[in-house]
């Protein structure tokens, strides 16, 4: 890591973006060995800020009897206060522009905040039904709290809150345990809904992308799109009407693949080669079972192990060529 960060920096110095006297101080920097501790110490606020959340929800769910529901509410409601008055205070206002906190501690604060009005919204209509039996409304309703605040205090961790809270009021949950067993690959509707909320994700971004809206929302957003239209494309692909999502697999593929290119992101890049690697695969599993041939079938699986190694090979050298070029583009 060191030694491509010195031939980053000597790539700078021959194109004139750094002299030779900053290149000496940079090496100079670099051999005092100084690090560090801004992302460690950030990492422990957010886990501090998770901990105490869930043990909120721990403390409330083991003395809901002796404590009683007004209570509960109470102080849920006025520690969300007290993290959005001081949040508040210290914000600088909405701009299209990214615009950060002069500490980001406060970052943290407001995500407190969000996720206990998201706890106090949830509980209010467990309790008291204030949305009727109807569940889902508590989904939209902090979805819509989450957005607003998200691009009030410019914080992506919101934003990450406010787009499950929507996928979940159509009945998708995006989680690793959840990928393998969703009700998205039982139920069709599911399907076209979360295509329809990729697509809308996807609308919204390229839209704000032209009118330069929160412009660094568009990894969160982009993420989210991916994944939802992912997840809907393989489900579309097991189902008897799968040669209608051929093509939208494609095309959608194809999009997140150049979109990651503009974006930079390697992580975008590795799931588009992924999703699209369990598409083609499940395709091609689909032809082969409609041609029924059992030489043909056999044939397939003795090439099988060259195809594994083959796409493995494929893989690996497409990242690597994605990381060339993504360094490149920085010089």
């Amino acid at each position: 890591m060191e030694k491509q960060t010195e031939l980053l920096t000597e790539e700078l110095v021959s194109k004139g973006f750094v002299t030779k006297d900053q290149n000496n101080e940079i090496r100079q920097y670099r051999q005092l060995g100084i690090f560090s501790l801004n992302s460690e110490l950030l990492f422990f606020v957010y886990l501090s800020v998770l901990l105490f959340t869930t043990g909120i929800g721990i403390l409330v769910y083991k003395n809901i009897d002796s404590i009683g529901h007004l209570a509960i509410l109470a102080v849920n409601f006025i520690a969300m206060l007290v993290c959005f008055y001081f949040s508040f205070k210290k914000a600088k206002g909405f701009s299209k522009e990214e615009v950060l906190f002069d500490n980001s501690m406060y970052d943290y604060l407001v995500l407190t905040g969000s996720i206990l009005a998201c706890i106090f919204i949830g509980y209010v209509q467990f309790q008291y039904a204030v949305f009727g039996q109807d569940f889902s409304l508590v989904s939209l309703f902090s979805a819509a709290l989450c957005f607003g605040v998200a691009y009030y205090f410019d914080n992506k961790s919101v934003l990450s809150i406010a787009i499950t809270a929507l996928a979940t009021f159509i009945g998708i949950t995006i989680t690793p345990q959840t990928l393998l067993e969703n009700d998205v690959y039982s139920n069709p509707n599911l399907s076209y809904s979360g295509l329809g909320l990729g697509l809308v994700l996807i609308l919204w971004m390229e839209y704000s992308s032209r009118e330069n809206i929160k412009k660094h929302f568009h990894i969160v957003y982009a993420t989210f799109a991916l994944n939802l239209v992912g997840i809907c494309c393989i489900a579309g692909l097991l189902e008897d009407y799968w040669p209608v999502f051929v093509p939208i697999t494609a095309a959608a593929i194809y999009y997140f693949y150049k979109r990651s290119y503009q974006i930079t992101s390697t992580f975008m890049f590795v799931l588009s080669l992924l999703y699209g690697y369990v598409g083609i695969n499940i395709a091609l599993g689909r032809i082969i079972d409609l041609l029924n041939g059992s030489d043909f079938i056999q044939f397939i699986l003795f090439c099988s192990p060259f195809y594994v190694i083959g796409s493995i090979f494929l893989f690996i050298k497409l990242v690597q060529k994605f990381n060339k070029e993504k360094h490149e583009g920085i010089q």
